[in-house]
Parts: C-alpha cells; sequence; structure tokens
C-alpha cells in the first residue's frame, strides 16, 4: 500500500523533503519528530540501518508500497548493465514521476492524484494508471479543461525540469527527451546500498 499518512512526518524522520510543506517545517525543526527529537541521542547506525534507510528514502520519493519496490528493483536485475543505473532509469520512466518532474503538480502524489482522476494524456491519449511506463520520445499533456487548475499553475510556474525532459510551458506539454543517468535524476538517496539492501 502506497503511503497516506503525514508527509512533513515521514520527512523529517527520513531526513528529505517530500513536499514543500515538509521543506519550510524542516528549516525550523532540523532533526527527527517526536517528543526527544531534538535531544535523543542516535545510536550508531548498522549497515543494516543505513541501507534499509536509504530504501524507505527511495521508496517514499516515488510514493511506492514494498512490494512494487521489490518488483521494480527484481526488474532491474534481470536486465543487463548497472542495476543502480536501471533501478532509477525505470522509476523515472513511471508516469507519475514524470507529471511530478514535468511540473503539472506540486508533489508526487498530487501527480498521482490528476492521472487518477483523468488530468493526464500521454501522446493525446487520457491515461489514468500512475505506473504507466514511458518510452523515449512519449509526449505528456494536461488536459485543456484542467490548465487552469490552481496546483497545476502554481506547481509549472516555478517548475525547473531536469534535461531529459522537454517542458513548453505555454501548452502545458512535456517530451521524454531520453532515457536519463542516475547522476541527472533529482532524487536524494544513496543507490549502492538500495541495491545492496535488495542483493542480500
Amino acid at each position: 500500500m502506497n503511503y497516506t499518512g503525514p508527509k512533513v512526518k515521514i520527512s523529517r524522520k527520513l531526513g528529505i523533503n517530500l513536499t514543500p510543506k515538509a521543506g519550510k517545517v524542516s528549516t525550523r525543526k532540523p532533526y527527527p519528530p517526536g517528543a526527544h527529537g531534538a535531544n535523543k541521542r542516535r545510536a550508531k547506525q548498522s549497515d543494516y540501518g543505513r541501507q534499509l534507510l536509504e530504501k524507505q528514502r527511495l521508496r517514499m520519493q516515488y510514493n511506492l508500497s514494498e512490494k512494487q519496490m521489490s518488483n521494480f528493483y527484481k526488474r532491474a536485475v534481470a536486465i543487463t548493465g548497472n542495476t543502480a543505473d536501471i533501478l532509477v532509469q525505470l522509476l523515472e520512466s513511471r508516469l507519475d514521476a514524470l507529471v511530478y518532474r514535468s511540473g503539472f503538480a506540486p508533489t508526487i502524489y498530487s501527480a498521482r492524484q490528476l492521472i487518477n482522476h483523468g488530468h493526464i494524456f500521454v501522446n493525446s491519449k487520457r491515461v489514468t494508471i500512475a505506473s504507466y511506463q514511458l518510452r523515449v520520445n512519449d509526449v505528456l499533456s494536461v488536459k485543456e479543461k484542467s490548465r487552469k487548475i490552481d496546483i497545476v499553475q502554481d506547481s509549472i510556474r516555478n517548475i525547473n525540469a531536469p534535461a531529459y525532459l522537454e517542458v513548453s510551458k505555454a501548452d502545458f506539454t512535456s517530451k521524454f527527451a531520453y532515457i536519463p543517468h542516475k547522476e541527472e535524476v533529482p532524487i536524494q538517496c544513496e543507490l549502492p546500498l538500495v541495491v545492496e539492501f535488495y542483493s542480500r
């Protein structure tokens, strides 16, 4: 099941900002949540603990269930090449991830909601499945009537899209130009530790 709990709390726990609000709160409270978050002494983290933390960070940035994340890893391992690179490429090819990166939504959570409600098109065809995998040269677009939605307007106004997306703010479209290398993908995660976690 995808995470539906408090985004600020999980953001502070993982040390990443999953939403704009989480970023603001973390600036004021740069420590884990809880009554003793600011003062509690942290035990030295084990190798397994570090691997688990990085896996959780990656999973939450894409809002995936543990089963989904595990399945993506299995797919990555089955493909010849660097597993960490392939894993991120598979994750980043998801429709919800690219809607978010294109600036059509302020968070991965709102991107999924836009897709589920039928606001997003791929190659001029409505797609309502967040996990839909895009291919190079596929074009995303926001339904014309949906372009006036406040969160879409606010999000695209401030977007700085990665190089592998060709975004047109004027007509609310985004072309998936090429499969990115992991260094190009704006995620906060130590990918080798994620691979180590799943390869145990």
